[in-house]
């Protein structure tokens, strides 16, 4: 058995959503043929606590948008491994140290990873508009020798 389209789907935009707050090691793993209550996980890492609570209010709110409400949502008060149960997709928030401790990589690594394309180009804002770059308000990266003298 393979993960529905629907959960794909989700899995998809939940990753997308992560990415667009700056997720790292974004990973989605087809689990249906292994646990009968889910058919994808969505693992990410935040950097810390409040960005892992940023990217658990942003994957919430995209999921949202497409009429998926999470049935279960767990690790919230600590921040530091953020579960949200979406049914037929469990996105799992982790903090970088979690991530390494509990290696859910490993611990699914005999199950089917799906693609995943940031859908952000390289060019775009942190809001994922091409806007700044677009219009030349970013400000310029100092060259090595304006970063010594500024020091």
């Amino acid at each position: 058995m393979t993960a529905t389209d629907h959960a794909l789907d989700l899995a998809r935009i939940a990753a997308q959503a992560a990415s667009d707050k700056l997720a790292s090691d974004i990973l989605i793993v087809d689990v249906s043929d292994r646990l009968a209550i889910t058919d994808c996980f969505v693992i990410v890492t935040g950097a810390n606590e409040r960005q892992v609570g940023a990217i658990v209010d942003a994957v919430e709110e995209r999921l949202r948008l497409e009429g998926v409400k999470p049935v279960r949502r767990e690790g919230e008060r600590d921040g530091r491994w953020v579960l949200l149960d979406f049914l037929d997709v469990v996105v799992h928030v982790q903090h970088a140290e979690e991530r390494v401790f509990y290696a859910l990589d490993r611990l699914w690594r005999d199950c089917p990873i799906i693609p995943f394309v940031d859908a952000a180009s390289p060019g775009d804002d942190a809001d994922g508009s091409p806007a700044a770059a677009a219009t030349g308000d970013l400000e310029p990266t100092p060259s090595t020798d304006e970063a010594d003298t500024v020091r």
